[in-house]
């Protein structure tokens, strides 16, 4: 199985032993004519939402300045814009971006799905730096489009797939490529999610719009419709218009590690084998999707299968005993960025949460090799291998890859002339596209065909018209 490690990975190694110069990466009146920021210099960075899951992307940026902050959504931005006082505020990314512009390195994309393309498009061909939320993009034409913009306008680009940037996805991809699962031929990851509302049969009433809110800026490139408590702010994820499930929600978490590790690119095809709640407006309950993926160098073909709204592990493997620890906790590699070497003696602490464990367990990932079985949480940390008897035998292998400085701060350092982050768009793209073919594939009864080349479903004509966004006037995207 050969071990392929792009050179990014042997300069994060170097970085993190102190061979990269003081003055940075590379002179600062280099980087200064590339239009880069000394490395020691602070990024002004603004963000496009500031409730929700800005509130966590925004602290992550803690090191940099917080110069702007955009929301259609008043009362969901409120205890963001009284941290953050002194930032401009606006209702319109559009409007911030014209105005503060000047003053603007870079961009948090925090939004519900079906806004990231247009808010990150609009960012990038103004040579603004990108972290987009996860999944990227809301339909699969719109993650080419975003991932050709980067290298068009060079900017530093993330998706928001923390895990990407654990210990324990490292770990894992390095345990998979030693050779010591053998060939992995299945994986099978679950979630909990939803945990907002889906299976909803009919469209909720009209309501009347808050005053808080600028329902227009909020639809965004949407088609225009009453407004609804039913969308807004939270339950926007289940409706096919604005999300993507816990296809988009979760899948690039919970299958982190098995995109990394076996190097997965397009699949073959996507079939949703099983559904409770199929409707026309919303994500159903739960389901079960498997993808195919044909042979990758000489990686063999492997099953991937995807069971949301699951209440735990969804796949034991036969002969593991019930009353074995199953996924996460004291003795995994890379619990909670701890690695745990051969006889389990962490090298340092890491006291256990009950509540951290227990949502593990709703979280995860099985590998199934023909050596043998591994384990990782929805993060993809907590690596274990199964049965337990030869896990705490087991000695990791070296270590190929370099350890992040965090998922936030690898995109900062990129934004200042480092290396690209482990998620950028033309990483993240490919990963997220086949999340939306189930995305797509979940609508239909049967197998969908994909052809990556062409972009194209090629046994179901009508599958093809959720591959690019329809966009209402003044919302163009491309």
């Amino acid at each position: 199985m050969p071990n392929q490690v792009s050179r990014r990975h042997f300069f994060f190694g170097a970085l993190a032993a102190g061979a990269v110069p003081a003055g940075g990466f590379g002179s600062t009146p280099s980087l200064a004519r590339l239009g880069y920021k000394s490395p020691n210099e602070k990024l002004n960075i603004a963000s496009i939402g500031a409730g929700g899951r800005a509130t966590i992307d925004i602290p992550g940026c803690g090191t940099e300045n917080i110069v702007a902050l955009a929301d259609p959504d008043d009362q969901s931005a409120a205890p963001t814009y009284k941290i953050y006082d002194k930032a401009a505020r606006y209702r319109d990314f559009r409007r911030m971006l014209e105005k503060e512009g000047k003053n603007i390195d870079a961009v948090l994309v925090c939004t519900p799905d079906h806004t990231h393309a247009i808010a990150a498009l609009w960012c990038m061909e103004r040579g603004k730096h990108v972290y987009v939320e996860k999944p990227l993009a809301h339909t699969i034409w719109e993650t080419r489009l975003l991932r050709d913009a980067a290298l068009k306008y060079k900017v530093a680009t993330q998706m928001g797939n923390q895990g990407y940037s654990y210990e324990g996805a490292r770990v894992a991809s390095e345990i998979i490529w030693s050779g010591a699962l053998g060939n992995v031929t299945e994986v099978h990851g679950w979630t909990d999610r939803p945990v907002w509302p889906q299976g909803i049969a009919t469209l909720p009433a009209a309501e009347k719009v808050p005053d808080t809110l600028d329902w227009d800026v909020w639809l965004g490139p949407a088609a225009m419709r009453p407004y609804s408590p039913a969308y807004v702010p939270f339950k926007w994820r289940g409706w096919f218009d604005f999300g993507t499930g816990a296809f988009g929600d979760a899948m690039c978490h919970s299958l982190g590690d098995a995109n990394m590790a076996l190097r997965l690119e397009a699949p073959t095809s996507a079939e949703v084998i099983k559904r409770d709640g199929k409707n026309p407006y919303t994500f159903p309950n739960k389901t079960t999707t498997r993808f195919d993926f044909p042979a990758r160098g000489t990686m063999p073909p492997v099953k991937v299968f995807w069971y949301d709204g699951s209440s735990g592990p969804a796949y034991r493997p036969a002969g593991i005993p019930e009353d074995e620890p199953f996924l996460g906790g004291t003795g995994s590699f890379g619990a909670n960025g701890t690695v745990y070497i051969g006889n389990l003696q962490p090298l340092k602490a890491s006291p256990e949460d009950p509540a951290v464990m227990k949502r593990t367990l709703l979280n995860g990932a099985v590998f199934v090799g023909d050596k043998g079985y591994m384990t990782t949480d929805g993060y993809g940390a907590n690596v274990r291998l199964l049965p337990l008897s030869r896990h705490k035998e087991f000695q990791l292998p070296p270590q190929l890859l370099t350890r992040s400085p965090g998922h936030y701060q690898d995109w900062i350092r990129a934004a200042k002339g480092g290396e690209a982050a482990c998620s950028n768009f033309s990483v993240a793209g490919p990963f997220i596209e086949w999340a939306l073919l189930g995305a797509i594939a979940v609508r239909f009864e049967g197998k969908i065909e994909w052809d990556s080349t062409k972009m194209k479903v090629t046994n179901n004509a009508e599958a093809n018209a959720y591959l690019k966004p329809a966009t209402r006037k003044g919302w163009r995207i491309g």
